[in-house]
């Protein structure tokens, strides 16, 4: 019979053994994966992300939706979504405005998957929310809507 003493110390032998060869599972953190832009999400204005992505000013089209409700009860939890019909499309995005940083999320579409996303997201006020598209030839896009919210998500 194995005693309280024993067990721990089998226990750790083993956890010791699985850290040594990779097989524990580490911390999962976005701003270490390759690619972040850590610029982008800690930028302030719609112009500071376009400037931080190397993109070119957008331009307003009817070829960008964004879906969303018109008034949001919990500004914690906000579903908003973007699509696009837009041939060549690379990435979309969603901004909100008033946000302390307004970059929200970001999506890397590839030639085999439909140009369409949703998500949730966190407003602190009653803001502007934009679907911005951008296409492999460095051309943006974008689609807004105004989004009133009753509770603020951002410490309101």
């Amino acid at each position: 019979m194995l005693h309280r003493r024993e067990m721990l110390t089998r226990s750790a032998q083993v956890a010791g053994m699985l850290a040594a060869l990779g097989l524990l599972p580490g911390l999962a953190a976005a701003a270490d994966a390759p690619g972040f832009n850590t610029a982008a999400f800690d930028a302030k204005s719609m112009a500071d992300v376009m400037k931080a992505l190397g993109a070119l000013a957008p331009a307003e089209s009817k070829d960008v939706t964004i879906t969303g409700p018109d008034i949001a009860e919990n500004g914690a939890v906000v579903q908003v979504g973007a699509a696009t019909t837009l041939p060549g499309v690379k990435r979309l995005l969603l901004l909100v405005e008033k946000n302390p940083a307004t970059l929200s999320a970001m999506f890397d579409i590839s030639d085999a998957v439909d140009p369409q996303i949703t998500t949730r997201v966190k407003m602190g006020q009653s803001s502007n929310v934009y679907a911005v598209a951008i296409t492999g030839d460095g051309k943006v896009h974008y689609a807004a809507k105004e989004v009133k919210v009753t509770l603020g998500g951002c410490g309101g």
